[in-house]
């Protein structure tokens, strides 16, 4: 029996077969679970070939979590492939390159807006429109993020929106215990996926790395991110709520 055996989950960020998620995905159809995928705009198609590489080709509904109607149509399209979620994986967060690669102090308002509202309230919107499918008792929500409690190289505002996505998932976890929802956060070490290429500089936020990590630490290798994910989509942690588990080797515990 899997660890994830009879759960159904929503799974967003699945852009390509090196993504984070797809790998989320991948491993929880191999421990037992339904997976639901989500895209939208000219990613959507993109989603959908690769929801076909999984062990076992999952749909895809459309959703961009800063579009209202988009989250309040989430629950009618997901009952149209599952009749409840156990869980949430949120993958997404996106910044203006204006507002990274060394552009702190640079950055305008509108950029980072849009950088905070897809990277940190993106969680409270996703979380609010799942909520309804969380019906068999509960569930886990699980977001990804990277270490927002430090100044990285050329992460810039989009370290200040993981910061706040962050508190965010703390508050949600706070809000959302009443309805036996629990919320937490993988905190991964740099990961290459195409959306850590894109970001300007990022060979500068993973330099060193596997040689500060007691451990070692891979960049191409997501899968102890997807164990990690897996492990708190799963009845194995029923008491741990808000929190945010480090899969980086341990850098996050070691001094300069």
């Amino acid at each position: 029996m899997g660890l994830l055996e009879g759960k159904k989950l929503l799974v967003t960020g699945v852009l390509t077969d090196h993504s984070i998620a797809f790998h989320v995905a991948r491993l929880a159809q191999q421990e037992g679970a339904q997976v639901v995928l989500t895209s939208f705009g000219r990613q959507f198609r993109l989603t959908q070939a690769i929801a076909k590489r999984l062990p076992e080709a999952a749909p895809v509904v459309e959703l961009d979590v800063t579009d209202d109607e988009h989250l309040a149509a989430l629950e009618a399209n997901v009952r149209e492939h599952v009749d409840h979620i156990d869980g949430v994986v949120h993958s997404i967060g996106f910044a203006p390159q204006s507002v990274m690669g060394g552009n702190f102090l640079s950055g305008e308002w509108k950029d980072v807006a849009t950088a905070l509202e897809v990277s940190a309230f993106s969680l409270k919107s996703l979380a609010v429109a799942a909520k309804p499918l969380m019906t068999n008792g509960g569930g886990s929500i699980v977001g990804l993020t990277f270490d927002g409690s430090f100044a990285w190289p050329v992460y810039d505002w989009m370290g200040v929106a993981k910061a706040a996505f962050e508190s965010t998932s703390r508050y949600l976890a706070r809000d959302l215990g009443a309805d036996n929802i629990r919320v937490n956060l993988v905190s991964a070490g740099p990961i290459r996926t195409t959306a850590a290429k894109s970001i300007p500089g990022f060979e500068k936020m993973e330099g060193g790395w596997p040689e500060r990590a007691p451990l070692g630490w891979d960049q191409t290798d997501p899968e102890p991110t997807a164990r990690a994910v897996a492990a708190l989509l799963s009845d194995w942690f029923p008491a741990t709520t808000g929190e945010i588990v480090h899969v980086d080797g341990g850098v996050h515990a070691m001094g300069l």
